[in-house]
């Protein structure tokens, strides 16, 4: 298929405007870090305090990814994410209004920005089959959606530094979160979004977590996650001893090029068989390629080492979208998506926080050895949960796609997801 079956995906009705709106209103989301860091030093504050700060947003945003996304699942898409995007953007528009003078005003609006960050991530995917139809055109837009978040997260900080140098800090963050509204915006007012509703669910106070096999999962993404944060440590301490930002600077855009290309490579094959077992293949794949970053050679040799660790990485998350989906109970499919975007994030956190006090304690090969370690145990989890992971919960297993989508209300051009 190639070129083709990417240029198919997004001819069909809604995609492109889909993908588009979901990637600009998750660009706050991309860029917070960065921005929190940069207006809270321009305003004063500590790099302890604009650490902290992002810290806090980052914790929220686990918290609420969730919750949002059950919400979404029980009210539909347009009563939850323009309202909680709205929220989010008045939380950091609170921040830049407070300044870091008072932390805990400070901390409080980071907070509310990071907890109503709204789940576009979990509910484009849950949008793909009703809109696609066809199973290999969901399963090629979850590779494509893989291969835009790499895009997303390589040219967000780029846009915020840019804002940085022709305004400010503040001017940064305000522009950014307005941006990520009116792409929450062009989300909601689409038509699948309008019609898309979940499928009757089972009252459960655990929703999406009462299946073995998404819990399973996430325990074995929390550990990619934890790879990627560790890498993103390590090689910081690779870079002051090889020469600086630039290096580091390479080390990360190889690292997101392996992910480009692997992920284009991998949406452009239709794939038969079972997912859960193609993700064991996959996740193996990937822990092996993060193993010679340990090594630590010359920069040549380690910007080549890092597009190869990249390379598995977005073909992993677009085989667990697709897990996901199967895994999920009956009318949780948001939720399920939103949990595995919470824990690969808490995961990275994880990483990030090991990896620092390795690095400055044992050095920079055993900083980047803490990669391989995650990437082995996310493998030894699906290995171990075979058995788990072979019973999809989803009862979508062995049928047409959208499953999880009981869209009443199609028209012209948009698949209730009940058709072939």
């Amino acid at each position: 298929m190639g070129a083709t079956g990417y240029l198919e995906l997004l001819r069909a009705p809604h995609a492109a405007r889909l993908l588009t709106g979901t990637l600009v209103g998750r660009l706050p989301n991309a860029t917070a870090p960065i921005a929190v860091v940069l207006f809270a030093r321009a305003d004063g504050g500590s790099y302890s305090l604009a650490g902290a700060l992002a810290a806090v947003y980052g914790l929220a945003n686990a918290v609420g990814q969730p919750l949002l996304g059950r919400a979404v699942d029980l009210r539909g898409q347009p009563r939850v994410q323009l309202p909680a995007a709205v929220v989010s953007a008045l939380g950091m528009a609170l921040l830049v209004a407070a300044g870091t003078g008072t932390p805990a005003s400070a901390f409080a609006a980071v907070a509310v920005a990071g907890l109503c960050t709204p789940p576009l991530e979990g509910g484009l995917r849950a949008l793909w089959p009703g809109v696609l139809g066809r199973t290999d055109r969901v399963h090629r837009a979850y590779a494509l959606d893989a291969v835009a978040q790499e895009v997303m997260f390589t040219v967000g900080p780029l846009l915020v530094t840019a804002l940085v140098a022709v305004a400010s800090p503040a001017a940064a963050l305000l522009v950014v979160n307005a941006v990520g509204v009116l792409g929450a915006l062009s989300v909601v007012v689409s038509g699948p979004s309008r019609a898309w509703r979940s499928a009757d669910r089972e009252a459960h106070w655990l929703g999406a977590l009462r299946s073995p096999g998404l819990l399973a999962l996430l325990g074995a993404f929390l550990f990619v996650g934890a790879a990627l944060g560790s890498i993103t440590v390590a090689g910081v301490a690779y870079a002051d001893g090889a020469g600086g930002d630039s290096v580091y600077g390479w080390l990360m855009a190889a690292l997101g090029l392996g992910a480009l290309l692997g992920g284009a490579v991998y949406g452009a094959r239709d794939w038969t068989g079972v997912p859960e077992r193609r993700l064991l293949a996959v996740v193996a794949l990937l822990a092996v390629c993060y193993l010679p970053l340990a090594l630590t050679p010359g920069t040549v040799a380690m910007v080549l080492l890092s597009v190869l660790s990249g390379v598995f990485l977005a073909p992993s998350l677009a085989c667990a979208f697709v897990v996901v989906d199967r895994q999920a109970p009956r009318g949780t499919v948001t939720e399920a998506f939103s949990w595995l975007v919470t824990t690969f994030g808490v995961g990275s956190a994880l990483g990030t926080a090991v990896a620092g006090p390795v690095a400055q304690h044992a050095g920079t090969s055993a900083a980047f050895a803490v990669a391989g370690a995650a990437g082995l145990a996310a493998l030894l989890v699906l290995a171990a949960t075979r058995r788990a992971l072979a019973v999809p919960a989803g009862p979508g297993s062995g049928r047409a796609p959208a499953e999880n989508d009981r869209s009443d209300a199609p028209e012209h051009g948009f698949s209730s997801g009940h058709q072939a």
